[in-house]
């Protein structure tokens, strides 16, 4: 089971902010459950701070098998001829085991397992050379020259009012960033230039590596395992900040499991999803 600690502060942010410089963690770390939230009272009177337990070290359900240590057996002296047959036997019954090993059918060969075949990918149409998508080329052509991070850019139009990008090359890590922060950035600030130039306005999605479809695969398995545990111990679970969209996956992937409810708390951009234990939805 994992450690934890139970912080007070006069808000929930300032309780786990408390918690983290006593642990010397990161919020990436620990997982946090609002055990009391914050009240205010009437005229101070009333008030309450907020509780959060943090937990932190290995998941609940991770189990740590460490490296078998080699046995040490006393070994006794013993007569010249109980040697002997300590010796005889073993190998003539290792030699009946092999003969009997010998003589069975040998099992076939395994044949390799056939690769997975990858998923098929989303039929975009033919790449799109309007007025909107050669203002999003030519912004993010001058955006990566100066970022020099060269990539081929492909423009696309799935349904009407929507673009979607996708840029490809070689070590787009740096576009992507952490969690995909410096993607996120790349794409809002293509939409504003390109829609500030009047013509409507569109949405445009950016993607490279494949990493939003990765990205929202990782997050549905991070809600399902979270609402595991909210309705086995029957607590809140808050997650790590998101943007609007992550947050969209995470209700989404939610909205039909028994025992939980979802809901967003928290200004941009520390926006966070509480997974709660729900009795109505049982």
């Amino acid at each position: 089971m994992r450690e934890f600690i139970d912080v007070t502060g006069k808000t929930e942010d300032e309780a786990i902010a408390k918690a983290l410089a006593q642990l010397g963690l990161d919020r990436d770390d620990v997982s946090v459950e609002i055990l009391e939230r914050a009240k205010s009272g009437f005229l101070g009177i009333g008030a309450s701070p907020a509780k959060v337990r943090v937990k932190y070290g290995p998941e609940e359900d991770e189990v740590i098998i460490p490296p078998a240590a080699p046995v040490v057996e006393e070994v006794k002296p013993a007569p010249k001829q109980a040697e002997k047959k300590a010796e005889k036997k073993p190998e003539k019954k290792s030699e009946k085991k092999s003969e009997k090993k010998a003589e069975k059918k040998p099992a076939p060969a395994k044949q390799a397992a056939p690769a997975a075949e990858p998923a098929p990918a989303v039929d975009l149409g033919e790449e799109v050379n309007d007025e909107k998508a050669q203002a999003i080329r030519t912004f993010l052509t001058g955006l990566l020259e100066q970022m020099e991070c060269p990539a081929d850019i492909h423009v696309y139009l799935p349904e009407k009012g929507r673009y979607k990008v996708i840029l490809e090359g070689k070590n787009l890590g740096a576009l992507i960033g952490r969690r995909g922060e410096t993607l996120d950035a790349i794409q809002q600030l293509t939409s504003y230039s390109v829609n500030r130039s009047g013509g409507g306005r569109v949405r445009i999605q950016l993607d490279a590596e494949n990493y939003r479809e990765k990205r929202e695969q990782s997050l549905q398995h991070l809600a399902h395992k979270v609402a595991g545990k909210v309705v086995k111990y029957r607590r809140s679970v808050t997650l790590e900040p998101m943007n609007a969209y992550e947050r969209h996956v995470i209700h989404t992937a939610l909205q039909e499991v028994p025992g939980v409810t979802t809901y967003s708390t928290g200004t941009e951009p520390n926006r966070r999803i509480i997974v709660a234990y729900d009795r109505e939805k049982r």
